[in-house]
C-alpha cells in the first residue's frame, strides 16, 4: 500500500460494515498481525482504505492468507517518493521484511492529488515512470502486478486541484497503458467526502473492488510469464546437461 491519503484511507469507519475475514493480516513491526482497522494508521484520523476490500476479494478467490503492508502517507507529493527518500526506503524495507515470510503478489498505488499543481502536473508521468522503475528494480518485482487508481471526480470542485486533476488523471492512465504489468482502476463517479479530497468509506470499498478487477488479468499474465520462465530454465538446464 503506497501513495497518499486515499490509499491510507480516510473513509469513516462507522459508515460501512466491517470486513470480518480471519485470513487477513497486516504487517506491523515486521510481523503479521490479525487484520485491524484503520489498516494504514498514518494519521490519528485514518479510516477505511480501498486495500481492505481488495485483500478480502483476493483472499476469497484464492483461498490463501492475505497480508497488507501499509506504507501510504497522507498529503505526500510524488517527489517525496523518489528513490533515496524516506518514504521510498521505508516502503522497500517493509516489503523486504514481508518477503521473509511471504510472497508479494501485487503493489497498490494511489497518489496524485498533491501533484495537481502548476509546475508539477505536466511532468507527473515522467516522474512516476522513474519511481516505478526504481521501486520494482529495488525489490526485483518487475513482473508483479502494479495497480494505480484514478483521481476522484470531486477534485474538480476544488480551486487549485480542479484545474489540474484531469491532467494527472490522463497521465495515470497513460502510465498503465505503457506498462504490461500495470493496471488502471477508474475512480469515475465514486463519491467524495464534503472536503472534496477524499473518498467516502463506501466509495473506498467499491474502489478496492475496481483495483481487484484491474489486477486479475495482470495476475493471469504474470502466472503465464512465471510458468514460461520455469520452462525456459528447465530447458537451459537440460541443454547444459547434454
Amino acid at each position: 500500500m503506497i501513495g497518499q491519503s486515499n490509499m491510507a484511507g480516510r473513509g469513516a469507519i462507522d459508515e460501512v460494515p466491517p470486513i470480518c475475514n480471519p485470513e487477513l493480516r497486516v504487517l506491523r513491526n515486521g510481523r503479521w498481525q490479525p487484520f485491524f482497522t484503520p489498516v494504514n494508521p498514518d494519521r490519528s484520523f485514518s479510516g477505511i482504505s480501498l486495500a481492505e476490500s481488495f485483500a478480502d476479494a483476493y483472499q476469497r478467490d484464492h483461498g490463501v492468507t492475505v497480508g497488507l503492508i501499509p506504507c501510504a502517507d497522507g498529503g505526500t507529493q510524488l517527489e517525496q517518493w523518489k528513490p533515496g527518500s524516506l518514504l521510498f526506503d521505508h516502503a522497500v524495507y517493509q516489503a523486504r521484511l514481508a518477503e521473509r515470510t511471504s510472497n508479494i503478489a501485487g503493489i497498490l498505488w494511489h497518489q496524485g492529488e498533491s501533484d495537481c499543481k502548476s509546475g508539477l502536473c505536466d511532468t507527473y508521468l515522467e516522474r512516476l515512470n522513474r519511481f516505478y522503475d526504481a521501486l520494482t528494480c529495488a525489490l526485483r518485482l518487475q513482473d508483479v502486478p502494479f495497480i494505480v487508481g484514478g483521481l476522484g471526480d470531486f477534485l474538480a470542485r476544488l480551486p487549485e486541484e480542479g484545474a489540474y486533476f484531469d491532467t494527472v488523471n490522463r497521465q495515470l492512465r497513460a502510465f498503465a497503458d505503457s506498462h504490461p504489468r500495470v493496471g488502471f482502476a477508474s475512480a469515475r463517479q465514486l463519491a467524495g467526502k464534503p472536503d472534496n479530497l477524499h473518498f467516502t468509506a463506501a466509495a473506498q470499498r467499491a474502489f478496492g473492488l475496481r483495483y481487484y478487477e484491474a489486477f486479475l488479468p495482470l495476475e493471469d499474465k504474470n502466472r503465464r510469464f512465471v510458468e514460461k520462465s520455469r520452462e525456459d530454465d528447465a530447458l537451459r538446464t537440460a541443454i547444459d546437461g547434454l
